[in-house]
């Protein structure tokens, strides 16, 4: 019989519980969307509580495990998980369980159920997925935000532009099919990054997902750390523009097409 993929070490006690995900790899632009997760996570001094065995959903030889030194000395195998934290969430009456883990290789629908086993195990009454895409998009302009939901209420009261995409999916795709089978509420937020622009993490395109979604949750994070960040970035970019006349003509080119638009 085949070992169980999920290890919970104790189900918490949570009050209407949010369950945000994230996912390293092809949905994640800029390390946005798990670079959010672990802001918000820390924020709130989320304690890890279960994770998923990478056994049966990664491939070892795309995500390889790490080799580190436990007290300079002996040699330690860290194996990619995908874990879970919960805390309780501030200046309102909900908690929250944060996933993070790279985007699985393999058996997409059996990682689906076992994230359905989390969503019961937990009582989650709403599931968010974060992602972030690279667009053409000005990196002048605020950050845009997308997004795609089983409920039009949600979408409607976040004022998103809802998502027009059709092709090939990854794992929050999958999740998302899962979850509007199963009656599960979902939310997918995607921040638009500009493709121009290969530096990561970007953390514009954090502060964007953090910033929608605390807001309409309601939840009170310290988001100074977050904007110091984003700021001193995008100076580093304008000062990499200035010093690129390829770039820095593409850019205006793009500028053009908008304004003709």
């Amino acid at each position: 019989m085949a070992a169980d993929p999920l290890s919970i070490t104790a189900v918490p006690a949570l009050r209407r519980p949010v369950l945000v995900l994230a996912f390293g790899g092809w949905s994640d632009a800029g390390a946005s969307a798990t670079t959010s997760v672990r802001y918000l996570s820390e924020q709130i001094m989320a304690t890890k509580f279960a994770a998923i065995d990478p056994e049966d959903f990664y491939d070892f030889s795309l995500q390889r495990p790490q080799v580190r030194l436990a007290d300079g000395l002996q040699r330690e195998v860290h194996w990619p998980t995908y874990d879970f934290h919960h805390g309780a969430g501030m200046g309102i009456d909900r908690d929250f369980v944060f996933g993070i883990g790279g985007e699985p290789h393999l058996r997409w629908r059996g990682f689906s159920e076992t994230m359905l086993r989390v969503v019961r195990e937990c009582k989650i009454e709403l599931v968010v997925t974060l992602g972030a895409y690279l667009d053409e998009v000005l990196y002048t302009r605020p950050v845009p935000l997308t997004g795609f939901s089983t409920d039009t209420q949600l979408m409607n009261e976040l004022d998103l532009l809802p998502s027009r995409y059709q092709g090939p999916t990854g794992i929050i795709g999958i999740l998302g099919d899962a979850f509007r089978r199963n009656n599960v509420p979902h939310l997918s937020l995607w921040a638009t990054l500009p493709h121009y622009l290969s530096a990561t993490p970007n953390p514009r395109g954090s502060l964007a997902l953090v910033l929608k979604l605390t807001q309409w949750l309601g939840l009170r994070v310290d988001i100074g750390p977050l904007e110091r960040a984003a700021a001193d970035f995008q100076n580093k970019v304008n000062e990499a523009v200035n010093n690129d006349p390829n770039l820095s003509a593409f850019i205006r080119e793009l500028k053009k097409r908008e304004f003709e638009q």
